[in-house]
């Protein structure tokens, strides 16, 4: 029984990859499956410069979501989001999800003007071979340019400037964007931070007139906190804050 077994075992060991071999170019030719080609190629006719470029190309393609982020509207939009959620008292109400996924729409909606430009001006002549990569590159860079110099502080350029003891150009279109992308951030930090300031006002009052009640009633080991929350989401929803916040974001950038 056992040298049975073994036999039966053997034969189909030998006999498997024959079948396979077999069966392949059928089953391939029966299925009309296009599968797209690699080609790789190490060794002789591989340049060095190509190679480079390749690597540069993908380098460019991983930081491509940090250069959105950092020079266009999000920066300000999601701070200013986030400062209206501590000043409400929810630390994770909205969550961070809903909140970046406001930021992108509302950034979609403050950049639409510029995305029209860069798409009419440089991809859709380079997608037509209308224009070379380097014109493409060059309009969507000038594009981006003027919308962070419309927003962008005279005196945030200076800082970098006065670092490196180079003189100052005579108007912003000289700034090299080393420069301005920086000076860019620094702006919409400064921008968000005096929003969420005066967000904050509003709820420090009620936050102060709830612990003055609690400290009258000597209910002093009562955290102010959990009484003056259900205030904060009614005060937030009478005045229909969601509407005022997200119109004073998108007003700050005209």
């Amino acid at each position: 029984m056992r040298n049975c077994l073994g036999r039966t075992i053997h034969f189909l060991t030998k006999a498997l990859p024959a079948l396979l071999v077999l069966a392949a170019p059928s089953a391939f030719a029966q299925s009309n499956v296009n599968l797209p080609g690699l080609s790789v190629n190490f060794g002789q006719g591989t340049d060095l410069v190509d190679t480079m470029q390749v690597i540069v190309l993908f380098t460019l393609l991983s930081l491509a979501p940090a250069f959105i982020i950092l020079t266009t509207s999000f920066t300000r939009i999601i701070v200013v989001l986030s400062f209206m959620r501590q000043a409400i008292g929810t630390q994770s109400m909205p969550p961070n999800q809903l909140l970046i996924g406001f930021a992108l729409f509302l950034s979609a909606f403050v950049m639409m003007p510029t995305g029209k430009a860069i798409y009419t001006d440089s991809v859709e002549p380079y997608m037509n071979k209308q224009i070379t990569t380097t014109q493409a590159i060059s309009g969507i860079e000038g594009e981006l340019r003027n919308f962070m110099s419309s927003q962008v502080r005279k005196a945030d350029i200076g800082l970098f400037y006065e670092v490196t003891g180079e003189t100052a150009p005579q108007t912003i279109d000289e700034v090299p964007l080393h420069f301005l992308i920086p000076a860019f951030i620094i702006s919409e930090l400064k921008t968000a931070f005096q929003i969420g300031f005066l967000l904050y006002i509003p709820f420090l009052i009620l936050d102060m007139v709830v612990a003055s009640v609690l400290m009258a009633m000597g209910m002093m080991m009562l955290p102010p906190v959990i009484i003056s929350m259900p205030f904060k989401l009614l005060l937030f929803v009478l005045v229909d804050g969601w509407q005022l916040v997200t119109g004073s974001i998108l007003r700050s950038f005209n």
